[in-house]
């Protein structure tokens, strides 16, 4: 059984248990209390240098980014639906690697960080904590360019690529859906609303803190102690 390595308020090891959840694959799932700092410790250092979640053991084998892992699952597990999530056409793997190119770039500088410092304190993309009003503003800005880009896309298509669900969907979800805890509203975006709802549909789709409620972790902050 691989074991996952993963924390519940990260969009990026939920995409690996999501996908373990539409495969119905069974995982070891391990959290790291990233609030504090397990992840900046000599033991999970040695499993992955960069003090990242998610991280996936499966054997000899260590994957340290949540595409990589995506990439690994969908390939090696077979899709009960006999839909698959990947595929052995370059030109298809190609175009799925194009989202998640897109889901590292647009989306973690995005929609990510500007969730990450409104709704958890910090940019924490490699920067720990540190976060200015500049951070947030510029985030925000290529967070709502990054949702016209794929709103514009989803205007013509049900799904990201190849007329079916793959882990391109699976990369660009999470964060996107979570925006609202970012202060970035969804609401201008009906194309990338009706494919958040789709996605939502699915055969074993499990939930993350948030997505029905943004401002869960303000008011977490916000109690009396």
């Amino acid at each position: 059984m691989p074991t996952l390595y993963s924390n519940e308020a990260s969009g990026n090891s939920y995409k690996a248990r999501l996908l373990a959840s539409f495969l119905d694959i069974p995982l070891d799932i391990i959290q790291v209390d990233l609030h504090h700092g397990e992840q900046r410790g000599e033991k999970f250092l040695s499993l992955n240098p960069k003090g990242e979640v998610p991280t996936l053991v499966d054997g000899d084998l260590v994957l340290t980014d949540s595409a990589a892992i995506l990439v690994y699952l969908a390939g090696k597990y077979h899709n009960p639906d006999g839909n698959g999530w990947w595929s052995t056409d370059v030109i298809e793997q190609a175009l799925i690697t194009d989202w998640l190119a897109f889901a590292a770039s647009w989306v973690q500088y995005g929609v990510f960080t500007a969730r990450a410092i409104v709704s958890f304190g910090g940019a924490f993309n490699g920067l720990g904590s540190a976060s200015t009003e500049q951070t947030l503003r510029e985030a925000k800005i290529r967070g709502e360019k990054s949702l016209q880009i794929l709103d514009q896309h989803l205007e013509s298509v049900e799904w990201l690529v190849l007329g079916r669900p793959t882990i391109a969907d699976i990369a660009v979800f999470p964060y996107v859906a979570l925006a609202p805890m970012g202060n970035i509203s969804l609401e201008p975006f009906g194309n990338v609303r009706r494919w958040i709802g789709r996605i939502r549909e699915l055969p074993r789709f499990i939930p993350i803190d948030g997505l029905d409620d943004p401002l869960y972790r303000r008011r977490e902050t916000d109690r009396p102690t």
